[in-house]
């Protein structure tokens, strides 16, 4: 929200500079986003006063016009506004000006004519077209006939105003108003506060239940009041009311629509007006809609209602989406003569997803679903009225059409001064601990040691005693609160198993050469679905904020991809990434909540290494990703061999690059190449992955690396080449020879295949490298002529290789 500083200065004797004051709000009540000064960066913007024009001898809608801006003589500017006109008081850009966006203006020729400056519409000096004022969209802005010629024009449009951009958190509703706001500085600084009220005066003759009937449904609407105002002159509001409402982001309309939406801006109450002619049965009724009607909103569209949005409904229609926005055809226009002002409090939660369900999110539901001041309705449609009354010559008729009164009463709460300063580290009396919450509005009550605290209605969010400890923290200052160290004893902290073995994870994946990405636990539903280790149902938001952000990921490849496809559409096509997260596994769709499981993923597509003059990269291929995952679990220390077995079970993965990763029989993981198809649905390069089941890794037994001595006897190798089935793997033949190789094998190296020219049809030439150490004894070549004997005679019976 924007709050304008000479406002709140009406009320408060403020002497502060602004940025001080948005840094003190900032560090006691709510977040400021900046500080906005709308003239900022604009220069040489001086009123000036079109004397006379005539048209442009080389154009038909360009004008040449003698401008006074209070000098000897008038200047001369070339002007294509279609309502430029003499006698009327403009915003005069002159040579050396900036305008928006940084513009300067110069003297030039328009089409042969000399031009020394510019006549300037509102946005094109900063103000954003959608508060710009219907009827000067088009052309230029003119200014008050009082206005002094040659004098800056920022006051007579509220540009030396300094704006304070509070981003307000869903708690404090309450500082969604000038009111609000000016209560919490009143608070902060101790000064007084002087807030006006309005003095209404019922000048028409008829009572107001003659002219209008209200009723409410259901108790959805806590708090509903109207009132009528007859023979009203609707027309542009005076300039003051429509500065502070564009100074807060909202477009001036016309004086009836401009009281309600200035007293929203002044109470935090939102209201609506209605013209009362285009009533059916002159009744209002607050209720659920029926299934099959429709509303034309304001914003022109057309909205299929449900059964579970609430609306404001005359006797045949809706005539508003109740809280959020009103109808099109019963809008204040300028032939309206009568109206109805509504001044409301809806249910916060029915408002909230009603305007979710037709993506209406305005200043008024804002408000309705963060909390109004119950107690302040009537006075903020008082106010209102009375403003309506003055500036339309309107007759306000007698008395308010109460619907209804929920009479919210203050929350009391009971906390003690010992309490107080036990939770802050103080040691603040009982009556400063008064003066606190007395300067927030609250008042106190002492019964023995405790306080009873009653908390005024505008601050709905003080439920318990802890929201009084925070109100006195903020209010004496977070900087003065004592630095304490605790008391007890404490032990000292350590990383859990698991948190050692998930940092142990990034940082030997990150020694490979992968770096660690973050992606999106939400993602669309079918690349949620996409690469999945088991059977789950989906778990979907019932309110996404965009198509591509539906379901709850399953998987943490699909993210790595969509982070390959960003770098490769800006032409860094060597990646290697890897992101540890969790995934959302759901048993059934009836089950209320998802399991949340650790998984570790890693995406590389290109190459992993640089070009040198000694060095030509090649492209990742299974190999390089399988030694990655090698050395990962190696890493982790899990006991156990490591098997991969071929598979073709996922529809995602290329079906003959694909491994299942097993350990202890049991599945942990699988690796392999992305499926061509899918990667070119992701618009990337060949990439190879993996994904492993974390937990599991973490809960399985470890077999943590011990010490060995370096042996001081030399090694001694054989090498065996063979024949064999192409069947037959390497994995096959390795566990052969480590069963058979006797207690001092340290080594089997796989050094040669060969298949084609000179190998028989369905066989494979394949050499292996074995070396044998005793660490306590040198070894003689008997000892490894027995065990190697041992090795090729196991060979040979298990899978019939021709020893070569």
């Amino acid at each position: 929200m924007l709050v304008s500083y000479k406002w709140l200065k009406e009320y408060l004797d403020l002497t502060v500079p602004v940025d001080e004051l948005a840094e003190k709000i900032e560090r006691t009540a709510v977040e400021v986003d900046g500080v906005v000064k709308p003239s900022a960066g604009l220069k040489k913007l001086v009123v000036g006063e079109v004397v006379s024009m005539e048209p442009h001898p080389d154009s038909d809608h360009l004008n040449v016009c003698q401008v006074d801006i209070g000098e000897d003589e008038p200047i001369q500017i070339v002007c294509g506004a279609p309502n430029v006109q003499p006698g009327k008081k403009v915003i005069t850009a002159v040579h050396g000006a900036r305008v928006a966006g940084n513009m300067k203006i110069k003297r030039s020729k328009m089409r042969g004519v000399q031009s020394n400056g510019m006549l300037c519409a509102l946005d094109e000096i900063g103000f954003d077209k959608s508060v710009v004022p219907a009827e000067w969209a088009d052309g230029i802005y003119f200014l008050p006939d009082d206005a002094k010629l040659g004098a800056d024009v920022y006051p007579y449009l509220g540009m030396d105003d300094e704006l304070i951009d509070l981003d307000v958190t869903p708690n404090r509703g309450d500082m969604l108003s000038i009111y609000g706001t000016a209560h919490e500085l009143a608070a902060i600084y101790d000064l007084p506060l002087n807030l006006d009220h309005p003095d209404l005066k019922e000048n028409g003759d008829a009572q107001t239940s003659d002219l209008i009937q209200a009723s409410v449904d259901d108790a959805i609407a806590p708090n509903y009041n109207v009132r009528v105002l007859s023979n009203v002159k609707v027309q542009p509001s005076p300039l003051w009311i429509q500065i502070r409402l564009w100074n807060a982001g909202i477009k001036p309309i016309n004086n009836v629509v401009d009281a309600t939406n200035y007293m929203m801006l002044k109470y935090g109450q939102p209201m609506h007006a209605y013209d009362m002619d285009k009533l059916n049965g002159h009744q209002l009724n607050v209720r659920y809609a029926k299934a099959g009607e429709q509303l034309k909103t304001l914003n022109e569209n057309d909205n299929e209602l449900t059964t579970d949005d609430i609306i404001v409904a005359d006797a045949e229609r809706p005539v508003a989406l109740a809280g959020v926005m009103g109808g099109f055809d019963s809008q204040v226009t300028a032939d309206t003569k009568n109206v109805v002002l509504e001044s409301a409090t809806f249910d916060s939660v029915k408002v909230r997803k009603t305007a979710q369900r037709h993506l209406i999110h305005t200043d008024a539901s804002q408000r309705f679903e963060r909390g109004v001041d119950h107690a302040t309705v009537r006075e903020a449609m008082d106010a209102a009225a009375e403003m309506i009354s003055h500036d339309g010559d309107a007759e306000v008729a007698k008395g308010i059409v109460t619907a209804s009164d929920d009479h919210l009463a203050p929350v009391k709460v009971m906390t003690t001064t010992a309490r107080i300063n036990q939770v802050l580290g103080t040691a603040l009396s009982t009556a400063e601990i008064t003066n606190i919450f007395e300067r927030l509005g609250f008042s106190v009550a002492e019964q023995g040691t405790e306080l009873v605290v009653t908390v005024p209605v505008r601050r709905l969010d003080i439920q318990i005693q802890a929201d009084l400890f925070e109100e006195v923290a903020r209010i004496y200052g977070y900087d003065n609160l004592p630095s304490t160290l605790p008391v007890s004893r404490t032990t000292v902290g350590s990383l859990t198993e698991k948190q050692h073995l998930i940092r142990k994870t990034r940082h030997t994946l990150e020694a490979a050469g992968l770096t660690h990405a973050i992606s999106y636990a939400l993602t669309s539903a079918d690349k949620a679905a996409s690469f999945m280790m088991r059977e789950s149902a989906s778990t979907s938001l019932s309110f996404p904020m965009s198509s591509d952000h539906t379901t709850l990921r399953m998987n943490l490849i699909s993210g790595l991809l969509n982070d390959i496809a960003y770098n490769q559409a800006r032409s860094v096509n060597d990646v290697a990434l890897y992101e540890q997260g969790r995934v959302f596994y759901k048993d059934s769709a009836d089950q209320d909540r998802p399991v949340e499981v650790e998984h570790v993923a890693g995406a590389i597509t290109g190459t992993l290494t640089n070009a040198s003059w000694n060095h030509r990269p090649s492209a990742v291929d299974f190999y390089q990703l399988k030694g990655i995952v090698d050395l990962f679990l190696a890493e982790l220390s899990v006991a156990g061999d490591v098997e991969y077995q071929a598979t073709d079970q996922y529809p995602d993965m290329h079906p003959g690059r694909t491994a299942n990763v097993l350990i202890h029989g049991h599945q942990v993981g699988f690796i392999g190449q992305v499926h061509p198809n899918v990667a070119k649905e992701y618009k990337i390069k060949p990439t190879y992955v993996f994904e492993f089941d974390l937990q599991q890794l973490i809960d399985m037994p470890k077999q943590e690396q011990q010490y060995h001595v370096i042996s001081k006897y030399p090694s001694v190798s054989r090498d065996i080449a063979m024949l064999v089935d192409k069947s037959v793997t390497n994995e096959q033949i390795v566990a052969v020879i480590k069963k058979r190789g006797g207690a001092f094998l340290t080594n089997v190296h796989l050094f040669d295949l060969f298949e084609g020219k000179g190998i028989p049809e369905g066989k494979k030439s394949i050499a292996y490298s074995l070396t044998y150490q005793n660490p306590n004894d040198t070894m003689v070549d008997d000892d490894v002529n027995k065990a190697f004997e041992k090795v090729t005679k196991a060979l040979v019976n298990e899978f019939d290789v021709t020893i070569r």
